[in-house]
């Protein structure tokens, strides 16, 4: 190796992706050393000394979590960025907290693993190792990867200040909140708010996606395992809930979790302890619970996909977040917002949308919300020659006919729809709409309409 190089340590078992690391470090001017399991990783640390590690969160022999906590226990401060994939985020978060610098998701942007790098190399230079927790020199938790620093559009829109407004009286309360929405909407952003205003802010936070959650690991990843307790559970597991302890858990797309380990979240807000897999000791947690679906609930309790029980003790408080189309005004400060994102992702300087660029931006549907814009506006970024994006550098959007939403009935049996469905779900007219497969606004002209009174 070049003494005057940094060295970093590769921890990661696929051969593709360990190569393709190697070979951006060379690219960058980097020296490595590969290893594909945390006891060889362990050996080159003894042997070697190391400016950076890049390791995967999950190896043959152990996890990324153990290898923090066996070099916490050697004094080693060299700086670790965790490697993972969506589904283990919450895991990724708990080595956050034992010290690791930051963590990415797979597939990487090597423009991001550039900045991460470079980030962790100079955090050496000053002398300023791992830190406990994630915590910045006020002692706070920071959890950088989550994004709960970054700074983020809020609108001027009615149905934005009024969304902000329930996250407000809501944040500082221990009430369950059942976050509802259209795919893209972001949902998430709305549990990392509450969470950030609670009194659980320095506290963690950890996002579940239920939608990867398989029948026979979701209660090992919620809940915790002893080793033993089944052939793969080669080592004892911390699970969600044991990790999160103080914080709080958001579970996204909530209806996808599958049926028997409903009983077990049940049990565990009812009576705040979890067991894990293959113990017999219970152990106490305090958490709060945010979840989020697109999806009708009520539907799925109809249907018995979800039990009724757990779905009145999640949604103890109900935030709906507006669909983009529903607020126009906000799609300027959004369209400026991803602009600037997508400059630093794409290495680009575009400081203005056309107008007539922004008019097209502003008659478009936007089915798929705000994930849809970004999409649209890191693109375009792309596309743009000079400064400014035009219509030119926009896709061609197909002319989309939206339906004109209405119950199809005559007024008195409309009526009586309305009146039904709303003591069904006890006068929540966000679900309410959603039974009656209309928008909420919908809802509201049709009770001030045929004058129901139902506060």
């Amino acid at each position: 190796m070049n003494p005057s190089k940094k060295k970093i340590l590769i921890v990661e078992d696929d051969p593709a992706f360990s190569l393709l690391l190697k070979t951006w470090c060379q690219k960058n001017g980097y020296d490595s050393v590969t290893a594909i399991t945390i006891e060889a990783a362990q050996q080159e640390t003894l042997n070697n000394s190391f400016d950076l590690i890049l390791s995967d969160l999950r190896l043959p022999d152990s996890d990324g979590i153990m290898f923090l906590t066996w070099l916490k226990d050697r004094k080693n401060e060299v700086p670790v960025i965790i490697l993972t994939n969506f589904a283990e985020i919450q895991t990724a978060v708990a080595a956050m907290k034992l010290g690791a610098f930051d963590f990415m998701e797979k597939p990487v942007n090597h423009l991001v693993l550039k900045e991460k790098v470079d980030a962790a190399l100079n955090s050496v230079e000053k002398g300023e190792g791992r830190k406990e927790k994630g915590e910045n020199s006020n002692g706070l938790t920071v959890l950088r990867a989550h994004g709960l620093n970054q700074n983020t559009v809020i609108g001027n829109s009615p149905a934005a200040k009024e969304m902000y407004a329930h996250i407000k009286l809501v944040a500082p309360t221990d009430l369950s909140v059942l976050i509802f929405g259209e795919s893209g909407t972001g949902k998430e952003h709305v549990a990392k708010s509450i969470h950030e205003q609670s009194k659980r802010s320095n506290a963690p936070f950890i996002a579940v996606d239920c939608g990867v959650l398989s029948k026979e690991l979701a209660a090992s990843e919620l809940f915790g395992h002893v080793k033993g307790a089944f052939t793969s559970a080669i080592s004892d597991k911390t699970g969600v809930f044991e990790e999160a302890n103080g914080g709080t858990v958001f579970f996204d797309e909530i209806g996808n979790l599958p049926y028997e380990v409903q009983v077990q979240l049940l049990r565990t807000l009812q009576e705040r302890k979890i067991r894990k897999i293959g113990s017999t000791k219970e152990i106490e947690v305090d958490v709060r619970l945010l979840c989020a679906s697109n999806e009708d609930l009520t539907k799925a309790v109809q249907e018995g996909n979800f039990r009724e029980d757990l779905y009145h003790r999640l949604q103890e408080f109900t935030i709906e977040v507006p669909a983009l189309r529903n607020r126009i005004e906000d799609i300027e400060l959004f369209c400026d917002f991803f602009r600037e994102q997508a400059n630093i992702e794409v290495s680009k300087k575009v400081e203005f949308i056309a107008p007539e660029a922004l008019a097209i931006l502003k008659q478009h549907h936007w089915k798929g919300n705000l994930r849809e814009l970004k999409n649209v506006i890191r693109r375009a970024v792309l596309f743009a020659g000079g400064d400014t994006i035009l219509p030119k550098h926009l896709p061609v959007f197909q002319k989309e006919t939206v339906p004109q939403i209405s119950i199809l009935f005559d007024e008195k049996e409309e009526k009586q729809r309305i009146i039904n469905a709303l003591q069904r779900c006890g006068g929540n007219k966000t679900i309410a709409a959603k039974m009656l497969n209309i928008d909420r606004k919908t809802l509201y002209n049709k009770i001030h309409l045929y004058e129901i009174d139902f506060n």
